[in-house]
């Protein structure tokens, strides 16, 4: 490869990890906007509060149209299961993005 393919090919990379970023940069932000969210609605699944919210559904006592798939266990279960193997997922890129960045994780290392 000569050094015009060598620059070519690497700013193809440089666009491609830039947008990568950015558009990694805002899901966290939006993500990150929810953790009240989050903590709410994982202290409230299989709470008393849940349980009586979800006999009162069953017994028939909730509004017909009211929206409610917070009281369907699988629901939220296979959420918080989602969002468990995502932040381990996160932890795992996170992880190589920092080895791939320097052997030290610094960007900033003189050892590098």
């Amino acid at each position: 490869m000569d050094a015009i393919e060598r620059i070519q090919s690497m700013e193809r990379a440089l666009d491609e990890v830039s947008w990568a970023q950015r558009k990694l940069s805002q899901a966290l932000e939006a993500f990150s906007s929810t953790e009240a969210a989050l903590c709410a609605l994982s202290d409230y699944y299989g709470s008393e509060a849940y349980r009586r919210d979800l006999e009162s559904d069953e017994a028939g006592l909730l509004p017909e149209g009211l929206k409610r798939g917070v009281l369907s266990e699988d629901a939220v279960y296979d959420l918080l299961t989602d969002l468990r193997e995502m932040a381990a997922e996160m932890q795992a890129v996170a992880k190589r993005t920092l080895d791939a960045i320097s052997p030290s994780g610094d960007p900033s290392d003189p050892a590098d």
